[in-house]
């Protein structure tokens, strides 16, 4: 045989040797000696990966802070997969088939509460879904088909836990009676639908028939100060002593009323508290009982 090639051959060999070493690369974790970001010898991630702050580009994460883990097959994500948020707390899980998002998900608010949580299949939510409020309470209770489609009964929440709408869904239209609350939990409206089309005939409208007072995220030390201010004052103040007792209306200079209720020597006792922004829009309205913040009150459009 020619030595020529015969070295072109031992060349050949070795150069193919050295590829797949180099080719072949892992990361060990942390204070571990466990392999993790397998890579095998054609280029195909493998195994048990963890991605930190240093591989993800400008992101708001530490170098050695864990941003996302997961398994890989042949280059596919398989099983669980975790996704952080920067302040540690779980962002998302997700289940992965062959490479594609497939059965159970839940994604979180950056508190750590729940956002939404159901069946992922086909790039779309399957079967019951739901969506929560960042304070817990479920805003959305869905019911998909296979065809990602709502079907059956479908509720929207208010914040508070109590019903907002409630009706049934044929193929992702309305059907039938759509009926819709106030925040209090009082009945607001019903409609009758056909196809995803209202009936306007069918519309019955009703008013809430009694005050709602809603929990206020608001910390009760941070209810909104009492003290009066200098431009409030009843509509007939020139008639009003300087000290108020008993039932009043008090407005600001543009007119809009900012108390409404009973006062003692200048204490405002019982009643509503109207705070405004700095254009004049009515941004909170805070009842108070007995001189104590017991929540906000629902600001009627």
């Amino acid at each position: 045989m020619n030595l020529k090639f015969i070295a072109v051959i031992i060349v050949f060999a070795t150069n193919s040797i050295i590829g797949q070493v180099v080719a072949q690369t892992f990361e060990l974790m942390p204070n571990s000696k466990d392999t993790i970001n397998f890579v095998d010898v054609v280029g195909r991630k493998q195994g048990k990966w963890v991605l930190f702050g240093k591989h993800k580009q400008n992101a708001c994460y530490a170098p050695t802070q864990k941003a996302e883990e997961g398994a890989y097959k042949e280059n596919r994500k398989i099983g669980i997969w975790m996704e952080y948020f920067c302040n540690g707390n779980t962002k998302n899980k997700v289940t992965f088939v062959n490479g594609r998002p497939d059965g159970y998900a839940i994604i979180y608010h950056e508190n750590g509460k729940v956002e939404e949580e159901g069946q992922w299949k086909n790039n779309r939510w399957v079967g019951t879904f739901k969506q929560y409020y960042a304070n817990g309470e479920v805003q959305h209770e869905f019911k998909f088909n296979e065809s990602g489609k709502r079907e059956g009964e479908q509720v929207y929440k208010f914040e508070n836990g109590k019903t907002a709408v409630k009706g049934n869904f044929v193929n992702g239209k309305e059907t039938g009676v759509i009926t819709e609350y106030h925040e209090n939990g009082d009945l607001k409206a019903e409609k009758t639908f056909n196809n995803g089309s209202v009936d306007v005939n069918s519309i019955k409208t009703y008013d809430p028939k009694k005050e709602f007072v809603k929990k206020s995220d608001v910390p009760t030390d941070a209810a909104p100060k009492l003290a009066l201010k200098a431009d409030e004052k009843p509509a007939d103040a020139a008639k009003q002593p300087l000290v108020l007792n008993g039932k009043h209306t008090l407005y600001n200079a543009n007119k809009q009323v900012t108390k409404d209720g009973d006062f003692k020597n200048n204490q405002f006792l019982t009643g509503k508290a109207y705070i405004y922004n700095e254009n004049g829009i009515l941004t909170r309205v805070a009842i108070y009982k007995n001189g104590v913040y017991a929540g906000d009150g629902v600001i009627e459009n």
